[in-house]
């Protein structure tokens, strides 16, 4: 673990000015129905509207911008479960270039197909019988190509604290700011932005409970490690915070908690259903938290990101079906 934070605030600034005439400036949305069963005032940063679905076209595009002339005409390597795949492969088409996405071959079909329609190239791989990590250097090593991961990457974690920093210059004011996490590039990104436009805002990473490593990192200081989760929220079942976001959590988080599987699922079923915003299970992740009932006596103004929308529909009706909903 590094001992000094790696990433600024003058980073997400910057970041904020060169994604701005590229990322969408996604819509805050509310809901009255919300604010009167959780008793407080709710803002949602709709990241599921961004370009690619979610949050990550934010930290690839920054990333890529700094590739030198020869790296852009190498190209790239990264892994993914889906969403930063799709975001790498958007952005190198928009920049020139050319990504290769390693991605489980049972990620959603939805995330394998536009990941390909963006222009990358998938090379698929079995979660039961090698991490992704290993994989990605083996086909580092055997094709000369750098890796861009998917959240352990200095400016991956400053284009994602934009999200934050967008938020707060719409929202105004927040009490609250309630994140997703799977590697903690989003949490830590936008915990660095809240922290530096408004230090009382406090802000709470939500994890699930059958992938809670970072939770038990973040309590004991030490880094844990979880091996394939069997969560829903298929985008954060990520083995471990990075060596780059690691220390970031601990440096500006103030708190984790988890939420359950039947929370998320929840969760995502009231954005569907009250407030028609098609969000995927770990873009519910946060929201899943007040589900759970693990959080209680809440401030007057709170900042939530649903961080995005790539999910299938049938997968989805079959989740609401399991669940009663």
């Amino acid at each position: 673990m590094i001992d000094h934070p790696s990433v600024s605030y003058a980073d997400i600034e910057e970041a904020a000015v060169r994604i701005q005439d590229v990322a969408h400036r996604t819509p805050i949305q509310t809901s009255e129905t919300f604010d009167r069963r959780f008793g407080a005032r709710f803002f949602f940063k709709c990241e599921n509207l961004q370009r690619t679905g979610a949050f990550k076209f934010r930290g690839a595009y920054n990333a890529l911008s700094f590739l030198s002339d020869d790296e852009r005409r190498r190209g790239v390597l990264t892994y993914s479960s889906g969403n930063h795949g799709q975001a790498l492969a958007l952005a190198g088409r928009l920049l020139g270039v050319s990504v290769t996405v390693i991605m489980p071959a049972d990620a959603p079909l939805v995330k394998l197909e536009s990941t390909r329609g963006y222009g990358g190239e998938v090379i698929t791989y079995d979660r039961a019988a090698v991490t992704r990590e290993e994989y990605a250097e083996r086909v580092s090593t055997e094709r000369g190509l750098p890796i861009i991961p998917p959240y352990n990457h200095p400016q991956i974690v400053a284009g994602q604290g934009t999200a934050a920093l967008e938020l707060l210059e719409d929202a105004g004011p927040l009490d609250l700011l309630l994140v997703c996490c799977g590697g903690g590039g989003l949490l830590s990104g936008s915990a660095i932005a809240a922290k530096a436009v408004q230090p009382s805002c406090r802000v709470v990473g939500v994890e699930p409970e059958r992938a809670d490593d970072a939770t038990r990192s973040f309590r004991t200081g030490r880094l844990h490690t979880v091996e394939n989760p069997d969560t829903v929220a298929d985008g954060a079942r990520t083995p471990s915070l990075g060596t780059v976001t690691f220390p970031l959590v601990l440096k500006y988080v103030d708190a984790m908690v988890t939420a359950g599987e039947k929370a998320i699922v929840e969760a995502m079923h009231f954005f569907w259903q009250r407030m028609k915003l098609v969000v995927e299970p770990t873009g519910a992740l946060a929201a899943a938290a007040l589900f759970d009932g693990a959080l209680s006596d809440l401030p007057d103004r709170v900042g939530v990101i649903i961080s995005g929308g790539n999910v299938e529909l049938q997968t989805a009706a079959a989740l609401f079906r399991l669940h009663g909903l």
